[in-house]
């Protein structure tokens, strides 16, 4: 039953519990108990609402940053991504195979607020030896949600 709720729950967080409960086929209060279990495990660590900010006509800028860094002994990877993560600008970090070691993603309300953020706080930390900076463009998908209108085909016949 867990997987079936985190999977409905992933998608939408808002879902009505009677509704979920009725899709599993179980009663509302096992669904809310099995919810709340989760919440104190730590399974569900939060719910998130995800917003198109073109359409919100709000300027932000969306970086990935690699980051390739020195491991700490006894401790990996794990002190440089928390001391990365505490930063208030970070919405996340994850550990990455190939060239660099850590994905880096944030936001600002412009380049250079983001690129302020590397040069001074990211890339002086000891443990960071070097970063690569990619910014988000365009988002066409994002949690598995599409965010671009689909491309409508040109209706004209191709002349030969």
């Amino acid at each position: 039953m867990r997987e079936k709720i985190l999977t409905f729950i992933e998608k939408n967080s808002r879902i009505n519990l009677k509704e979920l409960a009725i899709m599993l086929g179980v009663d509302e209060a096992s669904v809310a108990n099995e919810i709340a279990a989760m919440e104190q495990e730590n399974v569900i660590c939060g719910y998130h609402t995800l917003i198109d900010w073109d359409k919100a006509c709000l300027e932000k800028v969306t970086a990935m940053i690699e980051v390739r860094v020195t491991p700490q002994r006894g401790m990996g990877f794990d002190k440089i991504a928390e001391r990365i993560y505490n930063y208030p600008e970070v919405k996340s970090v994850y550990l990455i195979s190939g060239g660099f070691d850590l994905m880096v993603t944030l936001e600002g309300k412009t380049l250079r607020e983001v690129s302020q953020f590397v040069t001074d706080k990211l890339s002086t930390l000891d443990q960071v030896l070097s970063t690569k900076t990619n910014f988000i463009l365009k988002k066409y998908k994002d949690h598995g949600t599409i965010m671009a209108a689909p491309v409508k085909s040109d209706e004209r016949g191709i002349m030969s």
